[in-house]
């Protein structure tokens, strides 16, 4: 589903809500629950794809290259899941960034998906 920037929900929390919401009739997927690191994630085959970090980021797991190029075009930095490490395959999305998370969260769906 693609938002015009006026009608996007106002949260990080209601957008994400909208991203798991398009994935809750797909039966490899399974939608956030539970507590601690990648609770808010949604899964497929167990395994995170796209989460809202706890500090309201929305983060996915892509291809390494795919991330330092998006990197490149300013939409985002390595995540750090709070231990100083940036994880090569996953991004954070840049506040300010005009990309459609739906767009990446499929994106992410099909790579983490693809390495089963």
């Amino acid at each position: 589903m693609l938002w015009a920037m006026s009608q996007l929900p106002t949260s990080q929390e209601e957008r994400f809500a909208l991203v798991v919401a398009e994935f809750l009739n797909n039966p490899d997927v399974t939608p956030p629950s539970g507590t601690g690191f990648g609770s808010a994630g949604l899964r497929v085959h167990g395994r995170i794809f796209a989460m809202l970090s706890s500090k309201r980021e929305f983060v996915v797991k892509l291809p390494a290259r795919r991330v330092d190029a998006l990197i490149a075009a300013g939409e985002g930095d390595r995540y750090d899941p709070g231990h100083g490490r940036r994880m090569k395959e996953w991004l954070a999305l840049s506040p300010t960034s005009q990309l459609d998370w739906l767009s990446l969260a499929r994106e992410a769906l099909a790579f983490v998906a693809d390495q089963r």
